[in-house]
């Protein structure tokens, strides 16, 4: 199961690493969470260097990704050679997330249409005019798309990702894993409250 964190020039560590962290609460051996890189290594919007783990193809074949957010995104949705590979995501075949101003290049790839998204203040004149609704809330999903909007809406998107391939035990065990001492249960609580309502209705088994 691969799960990849795209992340571009001038990424947003709060966006990119805190759904790193989350995803790697997992330990199962077929569990693999990469940053995903159009260049051997970028530089956040604080001057953090990060190496490349997987390419922008692999994420295309990944079970899960998400779409980081940066200062640079409307450059990002503005470079042929980025969109022309990540044109390549399906979400037939795999869950696609953004997180902030990631949902503009969901947009611009036409994977919003008809679909509601949230995302942050600054990106979301962009993401208006680029046809999709924007949400007063921090985290929406239909079917195998889901954006949130804000750096700590993050873990929403990660415990999202976990639930659909893990189930909600694991979600719930690493939502209580990163959660402040003292706050866990409040914590969950909130998570929950935001991210249920957008997952699959369990099937009840045969009697």
């Amino acid at each position: 199961m691969h799960i990849a964190i795209l992340t571009f020039e001038g990424y947003n560590e709060l966006d990119s690493l805190i759904a790193l962290g989350v995803l790697n609460r997992i330990k199962t051996d077929d569990w693999r969470v990469t940053i995903a890189t159009p260049a051997p290594k970028v530089t956040s919007m604080n001057g953090v260097v990060i190496e490349q783990m997987s390419t922008l193809e692999e994420a295309c074949a990944a079970d899960a990704v998400i779409v980081g957010s940066g200062i640079a995104t409307r450059e990002v949705v503005e470079d042929p050679a980025i969109m022309n590979v990540l044109r390549g995501l399906d979400p037939s075949r795999q869950l696609i997330a953004a997180q902030c101003s990631g949902a503009l290049v969901l947009a611009k790839l036409g994977l919003l249409d008809g679909i509601p998204a949230c995302t942050d203040l600054t990106t979301k004149p962009w993401v208006v005019a680029a046809g999709v609704e924007v949400l007063d809330q921090p985290f929406y999903a239909k079917d195998t798309i889901a954006t949130a909007g804000g750096c700590l809406a993050s873990h929403y998107l990660a415990a999202w990702i976990i639930a659909r391939l893990q189930g909600n035990d694991a979600a719930e065990g690493a939502l209580h894993y990163v959660a402040p001492v003292g706050e866990k249960e409040e914590y969950i609580e909130r998570a929950w409250r935001n991210i249920t309502p957008y997952l699959p209705v369990p099937t009840p088994a045969l009697v």
